[in-house]
């Protein structure tokens, strides 16, 4: 069985996060092991919150405990989303370079979340610092949002064009920037491997939850994980996006749990240019 850590917020009532990233691999048959870095009642957007970081020494504690119980070796990918401190930050590092030493071939996936338009960084900026300088050169697989892809790369982005120039300055393996403007009304995701670029594009939709960079990056690394190809991934990660949108149309929050991860998504069509 495929097996992933994955290390981000756990938020209860809206679906960000674990929450939001995890029901696409799980239907995958690709068995999540979920450690917070912070747990929320709700979204901070709310009215009314309650919740807590975890403290970077229990987080660190909690990992370690899976080292010396001899599982880290038996995952095949670990993934990194919300990460509140540069302590945390820190941690994360650790843990993928210990992972890296007991399996040198583990994928690791970051989604650096930190900040996103129009407010920009919704977190310390040391926290995005410790990210860009430890994270980022670690990462085999990155999915930054407009606003930390420009961030991260120092470059202004405000088109597909942009996205790539920014994405390949990076130097990662695999980077797939999302909500990126593509005109007026639609947002394109654009995704630069090694050898190709390859670019999907939807309408931009008004008024939509929190958590859609969380499901894409859990579709992008759940079919990443089974062996498709980038172009395969994308399609299905941007038309997972899509319907968990449709399906959670008049409600407040996303509902991923809905969506019938493993049959009812029809991948987009994907450009591809060299």
């Amino acid at each position: 069985m495929h097996q992933i850590l994955m290390i981000s917020s756990y938020v209860a009532r809206d679906p960000v996060g674990l929450a939001a990233a995890s029901p696409p691999l799980e239907q995958a048959g690709i068995e999540v092991v979920g450690v917070p870095t912070i747990v929320l009642s709700n979204h901070p957007i709310r009215p009314h919150i309650a919740g807590l970081p975890l403290d970077p020494a229990i987080l660190k504690s909690m990992i370690a405990a899976l080292d010396n119980n001899g599982w880290l070796g038996s995952f095949g990918a670990v993934f990194s989303g919300y990460l509140p401190s540069a302590q945390h930050v820190e941690v994360v590092a650790a843990a993928v370079q210990r992972l890296r030493e007991i399996n040198p071939s583990i994928t690791y996936v970051c989604d650096p979340i930190f900040g996103d338009d129009p407010k920009g960084h919704y977190i310390d900026e040391e926290a995005a610092v410790a990210t860009r300088d430890l994270l980022l050169p670690l990462a085999d697989v990155l999915t930054p949002n407009r606003f930390e892809l420009a961030w991260l790369s120092g470059r202004e982005v405000k088109s597909p064009a942009d996205a790539v120039d920014a994405i390949r300055s990076l130097g990662r393996p695999l980077v797939a920037g999302t909500s990126i403007p593509d005109g007026p009304s639609r947002l394109a995701t654009v995704l630069v491997d090694s050898e190709r670029v390859l670019t999907g594009s939807v309408e931009k939709w008004n008024d939509v939850p929190h958590g859609t960079g969380d499901v894409f990056a859990g579709c992008l690394t759940a079919k990443l994980m089974l062996g498709r190809t980038p172009d395969e991934a994308l399609a299905y990660a941007i038309a997972g996006v899509r319907q968990v949108l449709e399906v959670s149309r008049g409600y407040d929050r996303l509902l991923p749990n809905l969506v019938d991860w493993k049959s009812g998504i029809v991948p987009l069509e994907i450009v591809v240019r060299p």
